[in-house]
C-alpha cells in the first residue's frame, strides 16, 4: 500500500482532487454523507438533501399524498443501490407504501409492475442524470402512456425526476426534480438524490442514519492505522487472492434474506469499477484485475453452488455476512440460519480427510462401491479461504457502514493495481452499437454488418 501510494491517493480523493482522470472529475460521493458544514460542497449537498427529505416526508404522509405505490425507473446505479437498500431494510419501510423497481428495457420487467398499480395512487421516480438513458427513458415513456391510458391525470404530480436535465424533464411533463453532480458516479450515488426511494421508504431519520453509518466508515478509512484499517486490509487481501494466489472469483453469501440484492449491487460496484485492462496511463496491464463477484443469500446458495465451493477444482474465496439479531419473531429459524453460516465457514476451513470419510457410510451410498472409493468422493480438501462479517443488527446505520466499507475496499485494490476505478468506458461501446442497430431492426438493412450480426438481426425481425 505504501509503495503504490494508496494512502496518498485516498487523501487526495477526500480532498476533492481529480481522481477520475479519463473524465477529469473529482470523486466525492463521500461528501454526500458528510455532516452539515463539513467536507467539500457541503452547502449545496445539504440544500439538495433537505429538499429531498422534505419531499419524501410529504409522500410518506399517505393521507395527504394519496400515494400507495412508488415505482423507481432507472438502471445501473440508479436502480441497484436504492433497490438493495429498500430490500435490506424492509422491516423499517413505511408500512402503507409499496416499492417497485423497473430497470430492464424488456417490457416483461415493467408489465407485471403496472398490473398492480392504481395510476392515481402511484408515484413514478424517473432517475437519469442526463434524462437520455435509453432504457430509463423507454420505460418512463411506456409508464406515462399507461398512466394516461388508465385515466391518470396530472403528470407533474405523479412523476418526479432525479436528473440535471431540467429542460428534458419539463418536456416530459416533470416539474419536480432533484439533481446531483458529475463528481458522483452512478454506482456511488445512493447517498444523494438517487436515494429518493430510500428516503421515502425509511423517512428522514432512517436516511440520515444510513449516511451516518457510511460517514463513520469514511472516518475509519481516513484515520485508522493501516494494520487496523478494514477497507485497506480487505482491498489488499483482494489483490493477494487475485494476483498471488490466482483466484479468479469471489462468492458473497449474505445469511440474511434482506441482503438478497447485495451480491448484485456489489457486482456493479466492483466489476464496473475494477474491470479494467489498462492502467491510468493507458498502458496494458501485465496482471489480472477485478475478480468475478457473485452470490446468493444463504441458505439458498448451499443447495445450488456450494458443492463447487467445497469440492470443485477452483478455489473460490467466500464472504459470509451474518446478522446477530433478526427483525422477525422466529428465533428458532434464526438460530438455524446462523448455524448454517458457521457450518459452511467451518467446512471450508477444515474439510474432511479420506480417513474420516472411510469410517462413515451414508444411507444413500451405493453398496456396490468399495468403501475406499466412496471415501474419495466424500473427501473435502479444506483450507479454502472465507471471511465472515458479523453485524449486531441490520439497520440503516450498519448497512451504510457496510456499503461504504466495500466502496473503500474497491478504491484500495484499484490504487494498488494502478487503474481508474471511476470510469466505465466498457459500458459505452454496446450503447453506441445499439443506437446504430435500432433503425436496422425496423428496416432490415444489413449492409455493412458482419455476417454474425446480420444473420441474427434477420432472425430477430
Amino acid at each position: 500500500a505504501q509503495a503504490c501510494g494508496v494512502l496518498q491517493q485516498r487523501d487526495a480523493m477526500f480532498a476533492g482532487a481529480v481522481a477520475n482522470p479519463t473524465e477529469g472529475r473529482a470523486v466525492l460521493h463521500t461528501a454526500l454523507r458528510a455532516p452539515r458544514g463539513q467536507g467539500p460542497h457541503a452547502e449545496e449537498v445539504h440544500a439538495v438533501l433537505d429538499r429531498m427529505l422534505a419531499y419524501a416526508h410529504s409522500v410518506r404522509d399517505v393521507e395527504s399524498s394519496g400515494i400507495r405505490d412508488v415505482v423507481n425507473i432507472g438502471i445501473g446505479g440508479s436502480d441497484l443501490g436504492p433497490q438493495m437498500v429498500v430490500a435490506a431494510l424492509d422491516a423499517q419501510v413505511h408500512p402503507q407504501l409499496r416499492f417497485h423497481f423497473v430497470s430492464n428495457v424488456d417490457g416483461h420487467d415493467l408489465a407485471p409492475v403496472l398490473r398492480q398499480l392504481d395510476p392515481q395512487r402511484t408515484l413514478f421516480i424517473v432517475a437519469s442524470k442526463t434524462f437520455t438513458t435509453q432504457e430509463t427513458l423507454a420505460n418512463a415513456h411506456a409508464a406515462k402512456a399507461w398512466f394516461l391510458a388508465q385515466g391518470g391525470t396530472d403528470i407533474a404530480r405523479h412523476f418526479v425526476g432525479v436528473t440535471t436535465n431540467l429542460e428534458a424533464a419539463a418536456a416530459f411533463g416533470i416539474t419536480t426534480t432533484f439533481g446531483f453532480w458529475d463528481w458522483v458516479g452512478g454506482r456511488y450515488s445512493l447517498w444523494g438524490a438517487i436515494g429518493l426511494p430510500i428516503a421515502i421508504a425509511l423517512g428522514e431519520d432512517g436516511f440520515r442514519a444510513l449516511l451516518q453509518g457510511a460517514h463513520a466508515m469514511d472516518q475509519h478509512f481516513q484515520q485508522a492505522e493501516p494494520q487496523a484499517n478494514l477497507p485497506l486490509q480487505l482491498g489488499l487481501l483482494d489483490v493477494w487472492y487475485r494476483n498471488f494466489l490466482g483466484f479468479s472469483s469471489r462468492s458473497v453469501a449474505p445469511y440474511h434474506q434482506g441482503l438478497r440484492r447485495f451480491p448484485a449491487y456489489l457486482q456493479q460496484l466492483e466489476m464496473e469499477s475494477n474491470g479494467k485492462s489498462v492502467d491510468v496511463q493507458g498502458q496494458a496491464l501485465p496482471y489480472a484485475t477485478s475478480p468475478v463477484v457473485w452470490g446468493e443469500p444463504g441458505t439458498n446458495g448451499q443447495h445450488a453452488y456450494f458443492q463447487m465451493l467445497h469440492q470443485g477444482t477452483d478455489v473460490i474465496p467466500v464472504e459470509f455476512i451474518a446478522v446477530k439479531t433478526p427483525t422477525h419473531g422466529w428465533p428458532d429459524l434464526h438460530r438455524k440460519l446462523l448455524a448454517n453460516c458457521l457450518a459452511q465457514s467451518q467446512a471450508l476451513m477444515l474439510g474432511k480427510r479420506a480417513e474420516e470419510a472411510a469410517l462413515e457410510r451414508p444411507p444413500t451410498a451405493s453398496a456396490a462401491m468399495a468403501p475406499q472409493v466412496m471415501a474419495q468422493h466424500r473427501t473435502f480438501a479444506g483450507n479454502r479461504p472465507s471471511t465472515t462479517f458479523v453485524l449486531q443488527a441490520l439497520n440503516p446505520y450498519t448497512l451504510g457502514a457496510l456499503v461504504a466499507m466495500y466502496e473503500h475496499r474497491v478504491f484500495t485494490s484499484a490504487a494498488v493495481w494502478g487503474i481508474n476505478a471511476f470510469d466505465q468506458w466498457g459500458v459505452e461501446l454496446g450503447k453506441a452499437l445499439c443506437n446504430q442497430l435500432l433503425p436496422r431492426m425496423d428496416s432490415g438493412d444489413t449492409s455493412g454488418l458482419d455476417a454474425s450480426t446480420a444473420g441474427l438481426l434477420a432472425m430477430l425481425r
